[in-house]
């Protein structure tokens, strides 16, 4: 049987501030003589994300931040990511640093450091938080262009996906766009396919999740025509109540139609997984042949903003893992 960790792939929809081990967050939390979040055991999206947020409290000073991004880093290497796309918010630890743009360039700095240290190629999504309002949104995307040569190399959006859809953002995007960034938001988890619809209208490049489109045939022939990666992650889709089980995903009906599709863990530190075990899922649950997860690795490269050179070399290895014999 192949090795699902030595295949060369992407990891594209990972977000740093729930990244962190959990062992990690469990000392950082002991040194600060705080409880340790809840990591385990959500029955919702609103319990999810009251962790989400009580994992930043853990991780505020930029020690700790520039540890997790470290270990992140060192973790995607283990799992063969040969490029790492991590989602961020500076402006969630803008009161400890002093504002956002310092957050930032202490992320992107250990960022740096930690891809050369560990032989990674690194991206990061500066994602938009649905919440925060038209004008925040217009912030967020003039403070993507703006680091647009320093690592930045896509714009998304997250949080509460009810209430807030994509087209809401359209300005923000356009801004991000014109800098020559990608567009990768959140859609078609929390909300039907219509969520995923109105991505595709503000020139989408990926969609995280994207799932729900399964419930629209035309939907996922439109998809498919236009090579849309959706960057799904089955654990995420059933702890937070998207699917009652991995066997009811339908990563493998979106990928007998023709959609690409990439392969995530979303949250490491609260789903308990990592970018190979949702593989190993991906092969021992929805019984995806290594063919099909081959072809999941390949978009994921394909589709990522990794360097050519990389995209180059993931490509020839996939094809390599491949063809080894077993």
């Amino acid at each position: 049987m192949r090795d699902l960790s030595a295949l060369p792939k992407g990891h594209l929809h990972v977000h740093l501030d729930a990244a962190a081990r959990p062992e990690t967050i469990i000392e950082l939390a002991r040194d600060q003589g705080v409880a340790p979040p809840r990591l385990s055991g959500f029955t919702n999206f609103d319990e999810f994300i009251k962790s989400f947020f009580a994992l930043l409290e853990v991780t505020s000073s930029p020690a700790a931040l520039r540890r997790v991004i470290d270990e992140s880093v060192a973790d995607a290497k283990r799992d063969g990511v040969r490029y790492l796309e991590l989602g961020i918010n500076p402006a969630f630890r803008a009161e400890v640093f002093g504002s956002v743009e310092a957050a930032l360039e202490t992320i992107l700095d250990q960022g740096m450091l930690s891809a050369e240290k560990h032989g990674v190629s690194l991206g990061f999504n500066l994602t938009i938080d649905r919440m925060a309002g038209y004008d925040q949104s217009i912030a967020t995307a003039r403070l993507a262009a703006h680091y647009a040569d320093r690592g930045i190399t896509t714009i998304g959006l997250a949080n509460e996906e009810r209430g807030f859809p994509v087209t809401d953002f359209r300005d923000a995007f356009r801004i991000a766009r014109d800098a020559g960034l990608g567009i990768a938001p959140h859609a078609g988890e929390l909300v039907g396919p219509e969520s995923v619809r109105s991505s595709l209208e503000v020139g989408s490049t990926r969609i995280q999740h994207g799932v729900r489109a399964v419930e629209d045939p035309r939907l996922i022939e439109k998809l498919a025509d236009e090579a849309v990666c959706l960057d799904v992650c089955p654990t995420s889709n059933v702890v937070l109540g998207v699917y009652e089980s991995i066997e009811n995903h339908p990563l493998p009906q979106l990928l007998e139609a023709g959609v690409r599709c990439s392969i995530n863990a979303d949250d490491p530190t609260l789903f308990a997984n990592s970018v190979t075990s949702e593989y190993e899922l991906g092969r021992s649950t929805l019984g995806l042949s290594d063919h099909l997860l081959a072809a999941c690795a390949w978009a994921s490269i394909d589709c990522s903003a990794a360097p050519e050179d990389v995209k180059a070399a993931a490509k020839r290895d996939i094809d390599g893992w491949l063809t080894n014999d077993l």
